[in-house]
């Protein structure tokens, strides 16, 4: 029988995947425009991924991965979303896999629950109110072998242990935590990664071509080409908070955002933060261009409900033509859309604020506006907390079309933290939170 058939004994909506082509056959066979008003802008559909087993999905595409998934399903492809071309088609991508934090002797330690799944690309297609899948790609080194979600280097990653936090598992120094994705016209897709954090060319079949990395980063015993050609400030970010958003602009530049500020000089200095980086990177030059400084608003004007400073995140970054990009500033529970244009003349790349030397550091200034530094003006689209049926902890934008984003939500593969997270026989205590992708119409475009 195949292993789609057999379903979860959990009160759970019915397997809406599709048939991944190939692979998983075996399974089943800022500009001058408005900015619109948040309380006229809509939910007009939402598409839920269906209950797929994680050991049967990664154990098509690598066989022999995953020997135990513990009752976790596919998730976390919501880390980012591109449109694939065709009607309702996406790309999306997993982050590292299951994890957690389990606190033992009052200290937090990083699980792997599933530790052989590997991070995968995703095509899926909204059909109705389904999401399903079309095809996936494993992410490979270049002797063929996956590159897994572990963590990189022992003092500068957490540690990685087992479920329920009591076994310590190995560092990988090919280890991904995937986040944004865009496809290229030749067919090779870029990603972006946490650890690193880096930027990261694969080939349209999944095998890592080279990874970018900050100057003075080693990865010893990496199984594919690293360069390392990023600004080497970005050693300094803070831990599970490198990478997130990434865009292609059309002449082919990237943007990549940095989720947080950096923990410059410490990391209380970056929980304070509101400022962090976008840096843009040539593909034909194979090196950045620019890095500019964004501010985000405070993190009760993006949640009213947060007074963590620390929360503030950029999770997406969505080319909308020219030099122009959507940028998401969210928390775990809200988000807003601010419409900015890249300008040379705010270029920072290379300056004093690219020296971790400099005191006080970017991330310090209280305002770094007055303080001489350019920041790019930014225009609100909309409030998506403020939008009805949009769902908690959105990852990923994506342009539909003048009047209409996709928006998928990250739902951690339905774990949660802490001990609580498995039941006594190891295996997972769902959350109940799907996989969404949810379609808002903005009444003036973009």
């Amino acid at each position: 029988m195949s292993p789609l058939a057999t379903g979860r004994r959990r009160v759970h909506r019915s397997v809406a995947a599709g048939v991944p082509l190939a692979v998983l056959a075996a399974l089943v066979a800022a500009g001058p425009a408005a900015s619109a008003s948040s309380e006229d802008a809509r939910v007009v559909r939402t598409a839920t991924l269906g209950d797929l087993p994680l050991g049967a999905f990664s154990n098509a595409l690598l066989p022999g991965t995953v020997d135990d998934d513990r009752g976790v399903d596919l998730g976390g492809i919501g880390s980012d979303i591109y449109p694939a071309g065709r009607k309702g088609e996406f790309w999306t991508v997993t982050d590292r896999g299951p994890n957690g934090q389990i606190k033992v002797s009052g200290t937090k330690r990083r699980t792997f629950p599933v530790p052989g799944f590997d991070p995968a690309i995703v095509k899926i297609r909204v059909s109705g109110d389904t999401v399903k899948v079309l095809d996936a790609i494993a992410l490979t080194t270049s002797s063929g072998k996956p590159v897994t979600g572990l963590s990189n280097l022992a003092g500068r990653d957490e540690a990685p242990y087992s479920y329920n936090a009591t076994t310590p598992l190995s560092y990988n120094p090919n280890g991904l935590d995937t986040e944004g994705i865009v496809r290229a016209a030749d067919g090779s897709f870029w990603l972006v990664d946490e650890y690193g954090p880096s930027l990261v060319h694969v080939s349209a079949r999944g095998r890592v071509l080279v990874r970018y990395v900050p100057k003075g980063l080693e990865l010893p015993g990496a199984d594919y080409p690293v360069v390392q050609s990023l600004p080497a400030v970005l050693l300094h970010r803070k831990i599970n908070r490198g990478f997130e958003g990434l865009a292609q602009l059309p002449c082919g530049d990237l943007v990549m955002a940095l989720q947080s500020p950096l923990s410059l000089p410490d990391t209380n200095a970056g929980d304070a933060s509101r400022t962090t980086r976008l840096l843009r990177f040539s593909t034909k030059k194979r090196a950045v261009t620019a890095e500019y400084a964004y501010r985000f608003d405070p993190v009760n004007v993006v949640d009213p409900s947060e007074d963590d400073t620390s929360e503030l995140k950029i999770s997406s970054v969505v080319a909308v033509g020219g030099d122009r990009l959507l940028v998401e500033e969210r928390t775990d529970k809200a988000a807003r859309l601010q419409l900015i244009r890249l300008d040379r003349r705010e270029n920072i790349l290379g300056s004093v604020w690219d020296n971790d030397t400099t005191s006080p550091s970017l991330e310090q200034l209280d305002d770094p506006a007055a303080a001489g530094v350019p920041v790019p003006a930014k225009r609100l689209v909309v409030d998506l907390g403020k939008v009805a049926g949009v769902p908690g902890k959105i990852e990923g934008v994506a342009r539909v079309d003048h009047d209409t984003l996709a928006l998928i939500n990250d739902n951690d593969f339905g774990m949660t933290d802490g001990a609580g997270a498995f039941d006594a026989q190891g295996r997972l205590v769902d959350s109940g939170i799907e996989t969404t992708v949810t379609y808002v119409r903005l009444p003036r475009g973009i």
